[in-house]
């Protein structure tokens, strides 16, 4: 019988060991302190591995969202709005109490492994024909072991 997700994560978890890890980040919309607004910020919440489309942390596995490095505020030209928005949230993730260059992981969404083990998807992991697979780019599926192994070997 082919290995559930569950072992299949507990198994990356423990040969990541000593791998360092990556901080998971939420926004958090500046209040109104005597009148004035206060800029938002994105707050680190916890750390994971990062195995491309996945983040294993401790106890929970999440899809990943958007990646960006933060940065401290600076004014910049910009040629395209999107990456106005973007150095935003690069600045965001510095007022928040990441370092300088840190990479912060936002969107994440939390996997639910039980449901892939009863046969259902969530995220990215799918049970098919009795394997667990991981969608890992659109239209691009490979069983999670394999992928595991693939990202795994990929670390320093």
């Amino acid at each position: 019988m082919a290995p559930t997700a569950i072992e299949l994560i507990a198994d990356a978890r423990a040969r990541l060991a000593g791998v360092p890890r990556e901080r998971l980040g939420v926004r958090s919309e500046g209040r109104r302190l005597l009148g004035f607004g206060r800029a938002t910020r994105i707050l680190p919440v916890g750390d994971a591995w990062h195995l491309g489309v996945l983040l294993i942390a401790d106890e929970e596995v999440f899809a990943t969202g958007e990646l960006l490095r933060a940065r401290a505020e600076a004014i910049r030209g910009y040629t395209a709005e999107a990456q106005r928005a973007r150095s935003e949230r690069a600045a965001a993730a510095f007022r928040g109490g990441f370092a300088e260059g840190e990479v912060a992981h936002l969107d994440w969404t939390q996997i639910d492994v039980d449901a892939v083990d009863a046969g259902g998807a969530s995220g990215p992991l799918a049970r098919i024909d009795g394997v667990v697979t991981v969608t890992f780019a659109a239209g691009a599926r490979m069983p999670l072991a394999a992928y595991l192994d693939d990202r795994i070997a990929l670390l320093p």
